[in-house]
């Protein structure tokens, strides 16, 4: 697809004005040049155009905002010097994978006195002799070259930058399970005091039936003895009569 199609259907239907992030990688430049990036991209502040066959980035319209610059796998071999009139607040630029071949190609970076990073990896330039101290002392702005400091300090990037950021709220997670598992001690806590009050309810029932159990054969043995002492008492009157008519018959 060609980079001034593409451009527009990144736009989907916003004003240019309203553009801040610009990604158009792997599209196609016709004649090795920026096309159908205008002025009225004033607000843009990312730019990413890797290998799109740039080989010149005189064509730039002036992007006052811009911070970050992605121009890498093009065929650029230098005319750099108008990215400071370009966009003067530029901190981050990755040339790598690009046709640079001498120092002199990137003196006009000297110019972009907020430029930060720079990345030259996998360019010619970056097999010369003393390349990283001869870079550092021509762009002594410079806080990170291809990734690293000058004492090899790895440069942090964003996905860092968010788990840096999502550290607290880990810690809330954390302090989330604390509770979590708290709750559930206080629950198992209940719940065994639950069981032996129940225990102790269950034996308490046992223990009054075991009772009512005894006062009702107490009660049936009483009932036993006052039938028995009944029937007995009732067996003598009989006996008594009985006697009673065998004298009237003498």
């Amino acid at each position: 697809m060609e980079m001034k199609k593409r451009i527009s259907l990144e736009l989907r239907n916003r004003n240019p004005a309203e553009v801040v992030e610009l990604v158009v990688d792997n599209c196609r430049s016709g004649d090795g040049e920026v096309e159908g990036l205008t002025d009225e991209y004033s607000e843009l502040e990312v730019l990413s155009m890797v290998n799109v066959g740039l080989t010149s980035l005189s064509r730039l319209p002036s992007l006052p905002k811009l911070r970050k610059l992605e121009v890498s796998d093009n065929t650029i071999s230098g005319g750099l010097d108008t990215l400071a009139e370009k966009c003067p607040n530029l901190t981050y630029l990755n040339l790598s994978g690009n046709k640079i071949k001498e120092l002199s190609a990137i003196d006009g970076l000297q110019n972009l006195k907020n430029l930060k990073s720079l990345d030259l990896y996998s360019c010619e330039v970056s097999t010369l002799d003393d390349y990283r101290e001869s870079v550092l002392e021509l762009l002594p702005q410079l806080t990170y070259l291809d990734g690293y400091d000058q004492e090899d300090n790895e440069a942090p990037d964003s996905d860092h930058d968010d788990e840096d950021e999502a550290g607290p709220h880990g810690d809330e997670d954390d302090d989330d399970e604390d509770e979590d598992e708290d709750s559930e001690g206080e629950e198992d806590e209940v719940g065994l005091s639950y069981l032996m009050k129940e225990g102790i309810q269950d034996e308490e029932d046992d223990g009054d039936y075991v009772e009512e159990e005894e006062e009702d054969e107490e009660e049936e043995e009483e009932d036993g003895d006052v039938h028995g002492a009944a029937v007995q008492g009732e067996k003598r009157k009989r006996d008594a009569e009985d006697e009673g008519d065998d004298d009237d018959d003498e």
